[in-house]
C-alpha cells in the first residue's frame, strides 16, 4: 500500500515502514538503544532524504524507548538518579547539535555530514564493541571471575554522588559529558545515542549491565523528544505521516525485544549489537564510495 509522505516528498509502502519500525523496536527493547543508528540509514536506503530521516527518526525513538522503559520499570532495572544526570548533559548537547545541524543545512552540506558521521561512528563503536564482546565471551568460557575495571581518573573527580540502584559513588562530571556527546549525536544523526551510551555506561562509569539498558532508554526518551521539538520548530523537517507509521511498529517491537533481551546473556547481546552496527556501517560506506549519483547530488546541493 503506497502512501505519500508530504515533508519527505516521496511515496513509500506503508507496511514496509511499519515493519521497519517493528524491527527497530525489537532492537530497542533488547539492547537499550533507541534504534535510530539502524533506522535512519534504513530510511536513507528506501529513498527518504537524510534531513527528514534524522528529524523524524528522533520522534519514533521517543515512543519505542518509552515502551521499553515501562517494561524495565516493572523489573526495577532503571537507575532514575543516573538517568536524570545523563539527561542534563543530553539536553545541553541536543541544543548544541541542532544549532550545528541548521548551520550545515544552510550551507547545503547536511546530507553528506550525516552519512559521513554514520560511517565513522558506526565503524569505531561497532569494532570496539565486537572486540570487547569476544574478550568477555572468552573470559566466561574460561570461568575466570570477571574483572571489574576501576577507572581511577573517574573516581578521583569532584562532585561525587551516590547512585544506589547502580551501586556507584562517582563524580557527576563523566555522566554529564556522556550525556552531552549523546545529545549532539541525537540532533545531527537522528539517533538516541544508545550505541555510544550503553558501552560508555558499562566501561566508563562501571554500571552493572542489568540496569544499563533501562537507564539508557529513560534518558533517550527526553533527549530525542527535545531534539524532535527543536527540529520541528527550527527547520520543519519532521514528517508526521512517516513518524506515525514508524511509531506503530516501534511500540509493538519494543515489548517483544524486552522479553527476548532477558533470555540472552549480556555478552551475547553485545556481540549481536556489534555485528549489526558493523553491517550497517559497511553498507553506508559502500553507498558513499560506489554511487556516483550521490556525488552529483552533493555537488548540486552545495551549489544552491
Amino acid at each position: 500500500m503506497q502512501i505519500y509522505l508530504p515533508i519527505a516528498e516521496v511515496s513509500v509502502d506503508a507496511f514496509l515502514l511499519v515493519g521497519l519500525g517493528g524491527i527497530v523496536g525489537v532492537l530497542s527493547g533488547m539492547f537499550g538503544v533507541g534504534g535510530g543508528f539502524l533506522m535512519t540509514p534504513l530510511l536513507f536506503f528506501i529513498g527518504i532524504p537524510p534531513a527528514v530521516a534524522v528529524a523524524t527518526e528522533a520522534n519514533q525513538i521517543v515512543a519505542s524507548s518509552f515502551s521499553g522503559v515501562l517494561a524495565h520499570l516493572r523489573r526495577k532495572t532503571v537507575d532514575l538518579r543516573m538517568g536524570v544526570v545523563l539527561l542534563i548533559g543530553g539536553l545541553i548537547g541536543a541544543a548544541m547539535g541542532v544549532v550545528l545541524f541548521n548551520y550545515l543545512k544552510s550551507l547545503g552540506q547536511v546530507d553528506l555530514l550525516v552519512r559521513l558521521c554514520y560511517v565513522v561512528f558506526l565503524g569505531v563503536i561497532g569494532g570496539l564493541m565486537f572486540i570487547e564482546s569476544l574478550r568477555a565471551m572468552r573470559r566466561s568460557r574460561s570461568a575466570a571471575p570477571p574483572q571489574r575495571r576501576r577507572h581511577t581518573w573517574v573516581h578521583s573527580l569532584p562532585f561525587k554522588m551516590k547512585f544506589r540502584v547502580s551501586g556507584l559513588y562517582i563524580s557527576v562530571i563523566p555522566p554529564i559529558l556522556v550525556g552531552i556527546s549523546v545529545g549532539v549525536l541525537a540532533a545531527i544523526m537522528g539517533v538516541g545515542g544508545g550505541f555510544i551510551m550503553v558501552p560508555a555506561m558499562i566501561y566508563l562509569l562501571g554500571m552493572p549491565t542489568k540496569v544499563v539498558v533501562g537507564t539508557s532508554l529513560f534518558q533517550i526518551i527526553f533527549v530525542t523528544g527535545f531534539t524532535t521539538l527543536l527540529h520541528a520548530t527550527t527547520n520543519q523537517t519532521v514528517d508526521i505521516v512517516l513518524a506515525v507509521l514508524l511509531l506503530v511498529g516501534g511500540v509493538i517491537g519494543a515489548q517483544i525485544g524486552t522479553r527476548i533481551g532477558t533470555k540472552l546473556k549480556a555478552e551475547q547481546l553485545r556481540i549481536l549489537l556489534a555485528g549489526m552496527v558493523l553491517l550497517v556501517c559497511g553498507k553506508l560506506a559502500l553507498d558513499l564510495l560506489l554511487t556516483p549519483t550521490e556525488l552529483y547530488d552533493i555537488a548540486s546541493t552545495a551549489g544552491h
